[in-house]
């Protein structure tokens, strides 16, 4: 099989900053309430489309491996908060980038998007069905939250991260690099615990208020804790390691102190561990490929490093993957896209598409 490695990567976070603070403004809630219970100070807020978002991600990895966009073979989406759902909006990313040769699809794992794509895009280079995948990570779950509920609206923000996959050229089989071993799961009885209900087709029988993402947080934290740990253990274990060989952990970034309790569980040094949550919350499918890309920035990732990334979602879904990196940490190119900026704090933004948002069916 042909190995595959990271070659690009880049992200896109809305200008616009949403504070605890700021939210102390809407709900009853304070900076100390939720620095406590999540480990978030601040969170980002998109006035674009996901697929604005996107774009500049993808424009971003696409530079830094050196292609350009008419080489790409492969597009994929992960996002459960797409622009609409026909067509996939990956589509409109594809032809956004001009990547006119590309197949693309959305794929909605929810928080574990970007760990399931990117052993989807593995696989299909590995085996030769395509040669160079785009994998970008994209939310805006602003759009989905009520900010009337203080345990979900401060959690979450809107953000993009992308990474380039390529068939390795010179392989070493002393050190093989890219996929070293993944595992994806879920538990489909837990399928409302986390969920927005009525956006789909159920949604004139079953839905007659404002779309907004509804969660079981005691349930939710209880599973991420158990499932993020066991299957960071596993996937270390299938790869033929041991924690100690682990020279990074970047977990989907859901909360600080599942974060904490993660690695507690893999018993890793907290310096091995790759945290942000506090600048931009939970992005949900965009918040690895957003952390991997600050890493990568800050040195964190070197030449030959070998990489855990693990999340928990929406479904309930699990993955992790271990990943060894190749010899390059910088930049091919570099790429001036980037979100448009705005005028507006995130405040009005936020109270300007609400106003805007009618119950179902009215």
């Amino acid at each position: 099989m042909t190995e595959v490695t990271i070659t690009g990567w880049g992200r896109a976070l809305p200008p616009a900053v949403l504070t605890n603070d700021d939210l102390a403004l809407r709900m009853d809630t304070s900076d100390e309430w939720i620095s406590t219970r999540s480990g978030i100070k601040e969170r980002r807020i998109a006035d674009v489309n996901v697929t604005e978002l996107a774009t500049v991600a993808a424009e971003q990895a696409i530079a830094a491996a050196g292609l350009e966009a008419g080489e790409l073979d492969m597009v994929i989406l992960a996002t459960c908060s797409p622009d609409r759902l026909i067509p996939a909006s990956a589509a409109i990313v594809q032809d956004n980038i001009g990547a006119i040769n590309a197949a693309y699809m959305d794929l909605n794992a929810a928080c574990s998007g970007f760990v399931y794509s990117l052993t989807v895009g593995s696989s299909m280079v590995s085996s030769g069905v395509a040669d160079k995948v785009l994998i970008v990570g994209a939310e805006k779950l602003s759009h989905w939250l009520d900010y009337e509920n203080r345990g979900t609206a401060v959690l979450f923000g809107d953000g993009a991260g992308a990474v380039v996959l390529e068939a390795n050229p010179e392989p070493d089989p002393q050190r093989p690099i890219g996929m070293l071993a993944s595992e994806l799961g879920g538990n489909g009885a837990f399928a409302d615990h986390l969920t927005v209900e009525g956006t789909g087709t159920e949604g004139s029988v079953r839905y007659d208020g404002k779309h907004a993402i509804t969660m079981d947080g005691r349930e939710v934290f209880r599973q991420a804790v158990m499932v993020m740990g066991e299957a960071s253990a596993r996937v270390i274990e299938k790869a033929g390691l041991a924690v100690s060989d682990i020279d990074l952990l970047i977990p989907h970034q859901a909360n600080a102190r599942i974060i904490d309790a993660t690695a507690r569980r893999l018993r890793i040094d907290p310096a091995k561990v790759m945290v942000n949550i506090h600048a931009y919350g939970n992005t949900s499918a965009a918040s690895i490929p957003i952390a991997l890309s600050e890493a990568l920035e800050q040195g964190r990732v070197v030449p030959g490093a070998t990489l855990v990334f693990v999340a928990f979602g929406g479904g309930f879904t699990w993955g992790a993957a271990a990943f060894r990196w190749g010899d390059r940490v910088t930049p091919i190119r570099t790429s001036t896209a980037s979100v448009p900026a705005e005028s507006r704090p995130a405040l009005d933004i936020l109270d300007a598409k609400h106003a805007q948002s009618p119950p179902v069916g009215s």
